[in-house]
């Protein structure tokens, strides 16, 4: 393959626009996409960073870069930079987010941040000052966003459509099941005490046997409370993970906890699993103490 061919390959997008327009939310959104992404690389260094990532070993073919008024007196060379990449074959694509006057002093005040160009003036100052400076940069845009209207989570699926093919990335769900007394996952986004249902340990020839056991799991599904209980709980799972793929979310982590870690939340954590991935979802179980137990 060829240097223009594999240059070809490498689709970059140069993130820039005013501060507070959400260039933030862009890059991670791009990043749950699975590009690559580096904020506030001097454009200087822009073609020999191309390079790197054209031959590297990893095969990048998505790169995403911050680019904005922190470049300094930097920003005066990046026409030239960019027309020599094309020139080179590179598929460069530069998006700018515009934000109206008003709504960008009221996120200065909302998070008590300085503009960065304002110094002790109002933050209007400095907004016009980096429209000016920035001027250049928004002539080459290749696409322009206005962000005036979008909240975080609007702002993220406007970019997942743009650039995501259409869709945005599926939510990765990790299921962890736990023992109490060893302490929370800390990475818990959701966390069920299944404490209540009935415990295989006092059966004696389940006591030494895991979740992961079939005699155990049989056990705890003849239990009327373990079924009210999945009946209830999936049914909450169904509702609630399509909700955090809307808000693009883009990983959950449910835990299951019980004394010891070894019965309870294993068997529940392989139920749960099951019902998931039967819905489509991509979904990883870890047991963190059932070895331990």
């Amino acid at each position: 393959m060829s240097v223009e061919t594999r240059a070809g390959h490498l689709r970059t997008v140069v993130i820039s626009g005013l501060s507070g327009s959400g260039k933030s939310t862009v890059m991670k959104a791009l990043e749950d996409l699975g590009y690559f992404c580096v904020d506030n690389l001097p454009v200087t260094l822009l073609p020999q960073f191309m390079e790197l990532c054209r031959d590297s070993a990893r095969r990048l073919s998505r790169v995403a870069l911050v680019m904005d008024v922190r470049e300094g007196a930097f920003l005066e060379e990046t026409p030239q930079v960019f027309a020599r990449l094309k020139g080179e074959g590179y598929r460069l694509e530069v998006l700018f987010l515009e934000c109206a006057d008003e709504m960008l002093i009221r996120r200065f005040s909302e998070t008590r941040r300085q503009h960065p160009l304002a110094g002790d003036g109002p933050a209007l100052t400095g907004i016009h000052l980096e429209r000016q400076r920035l001027a250049g940069l928004r002539e080459l845009a290749d696409r322009v966003i206005d962000t005036s209207q979008y909240n975080v989570h609007q702002l993220k699926r406007l970019i997942f459509e743009h650039y995501g093919q259409g869709s945005a990335p599926r939510l990765t769900i990790t299921l962890i099941s736990f023992a109490f007394r060893s302490g929370l996952p800390p990475e818990a986004d959701l966390v069920m005490d299944v404490r209540f249902l009935p415990n295989p340990y006092f059966v004696e020839e389940l006591r030494d046997a895991t979740g992961s056991d079939p005699a155990v799991m049989d056990y705890l599904l003849k239990a009327e409370q373990t079924q009210g209980f999945l009946t209830r709980f999936l049914d909450l799972l169904d509702f609630l993970v399509p909700l955090y793929e809307q808000e693009g979310k883009a990983s959950l982590t449910v835990t299951f906890g019980c004394t010891g870690g070894q019965h309870r939340s294993v068997a529940v954590g392989r139920i749960v699993q099951r019902h998931l991935e039967e819905a489509g979802h991509h979904v990883r179980l870890v047991h963190r103490d059932e070895a331990r137990a």
